[in-house]
């Protein structure tokens, strides 16, 4: 008799383990099935900041709606960005197609600030051909990296 409630007890633990499991599982994938950026070059300005003259090349991201806004969140128990001890959660950073980064944001809000991220160079500097973006999820060190997209209409 009690080795029957003993493989009974046992039965039900290893079926408890199986669904904590599966749910971590689950949950696991949940965050790997978010998409790679699709960065797109909506436009450049001509800007001036300290007195000097910039052109500041601007992106969106097509997708962003895809992302879920908890990516976005302040992340006041990550490591700062600067003096900012609340900075998002990701950080998305611009880069040549050579992989010299141009950009970063540490404290976008939410996903449709993805449709503002841009770089300045000065105006006789000529632009990359291509640039892409990753996104930094820093909670589950998981990056994902867009494709390549024009600077030029």
């Amino acid at each position: 008799m009690k080795t029957t409630l003993a493989r009974k007890s046992a039965g039900a633990i290893a079926v408890f383990v199986l669904i904590l499991m599966a749910q971590i599982n689950a949950a696991q994938s949940q965050s790997a099935q978010l998409p790679n950026p699709i960065l797109i070059f909506v436009g450049q300005e001509v800007i001036t900041t300290g007195g000097k003259e910039m052109v500041r090349y601007q992106f969106d991201v097509f997708n962003k709606d895809a992302y879920p806004a908890s990516l976005f969140a302040p992340a006041p128990k990550l490591p700062p960005c600067g003096t900012n001890t609340s900075a998002s959660r990701t950080w998305v950073d611009i880069y040549d197609q050579n992989g010299k980064r141009l950009n970063g944001f540490c404290a976008l809000g939410k996903p449709s600030d993805l449709n503002g991220i841009w770089f300045a160079l000065a105006p006789d500097v000529i632009p990359p051909s291509w640039v892409y973006i990753e996104l930094n999820d820093r909670q589950t060190n998981t990056k994902y990296k867009s494709n390549l997209a024009d600077t030029v209409l």
